[in-house]
């Protein structure tokens, strides 16, 4: 999926609230969603709740996206022509309708409900999506993992993974990464990570072993929900800091949540439309050998570096760079 930061980079500002914590409660950073509209010639709305100013990043996780329940036929579903990326991981997750993938490694794969799909970005990148016509219903979130340094320029590479659910009183989950609640994805990850669908009925409250290293960031999808003391409502991402073991969730409705977690990036990165660098001289170089591979503009130092996806879609051509330089963030 293509972000839209070149737009309006003042965009990441969102309210952000920290809810008061007693002595040796769970501090509990609620962030809220701003909708965006995707780039290509049949936009898109999504919510957005990372990046923000207060908060850019869970662990590695960089980029969420919250999207539907939409009709198809009155919104024409997902449509997103090839579009470069570099230096991260995409995770594709839906709850319901089906998204055809495509990408320049060679793969041609399904994201259906349930079922993981990630893609390794590292060097460089091109992919599509498009919603199926036996699509009705679309509603899923789109997420990036941003590399670690010693990582970044990986090969690029393509996963899928389809995780057992497993159940308890008045709960469901799926662990589609990392390990979390006796369940272990075998996905490969380049930095420690987590990611989880939780249903939980009405009234039903879950206590979550979790991994003290970790930052967490609990997405509601639908329903009303408490993480700690704190009240989140259907689009809010509530943030808790590295230092918790245990995570208490609590359902005053039915609710549907992703969990996301992963030790802190602990680094600086530049992360502009579909790019993650680590410089704005890095972005630059990625946008010109992009354009170039696709023969929309003339130089690149590496225009190999893009391949192209196979498909009967146009690829989507980058804006143009921002006049001031990019501002990197941690």
């Amino acid at each position: 999926m293509v972000s839209n930061l070149e737009r309006d980079p003042d965009e990441l500002t969102c309210d952000a609230t920290p809810d008061a914590a007693a002595e040796g409660e769970l501090e509990v950073l609620v962030l809220t969603p701003r909708e965006v509209p995707l780039g290509g010639p049949r936009a898109m709305t999504v919510r957005r709740t990372l990046p923000q100013r207060r908060q850019s990043f869970v662990g590695g996780w960089c980029f969420v996206d919250h999207y539907g329940p939409d009709d198809v036929s009155e919104t024409g579903g997902m449509v997103v022509p090839p579009h470069p990326h570099t230096g991260l991981q995409t995770v594709s997750w839906l709850f319901s309708g089906e998204i055809e993938h495509r990408d320049s490694v060679g793969s041609h794969a399904m994201v259906r409900p349930g079922e993981l799909n990630l893609m390794t970005a590292g060097r460089g990148i091109t992919h599509s999506e498009v919603s199926t016509a036996a699509t009705r219903t679309l509603h899923g979130v789109q997420l990036w993992v941003a590399l670690p340094e010693e990582h970044r320029l990986v090969e690029p590479g393509f996963e899928h993974h389809v995780p057992d659910p497993v159940a308890g009183d008045g709960w469901t989950a799926r662990v589609f990464l990392g390990t979390l609640l006796g369940q272990r994805s075998p996905v490969s990850t380049w930095s420690s990570l987590l990611g989880a669908e939780l249903v939980l009925e009405a009234g039903t409250s879950l206590s979550l072993d979790v991994d003290p290293d970790h930052e967490h960031g609990l997405l509601v999808d639908s329903g009303a929900v408490y993480l700690g003391r704190t009240a989140l409502a259907p689009g809010d991402l509530g943030y808790s800091a590295p230092g918790t073991p245990t995570l208490t969730v609590r359902a005053e409705e039915t609710c549907r949540l992703v969990l996301l977690g992963g030790t802190p990036l602990g680094e600086t990165i530049v992360m502009w439309w579909n790019f993650v660098g680590r410089s704005h001289d890095d972005v630059a170089a990625y946008r010109a050998n992009y354009q170039a591979a696709i023969g929309a503009e003339e130089g690149g130092d590496d225009p190999a570096q893009f391949a192209l996806v196979v498909g009967d879609l146009d690829p989507l051509p980058a804006p143009a760079l921002p006049n001031a330089r990019l501002r990197p963030r941690s």
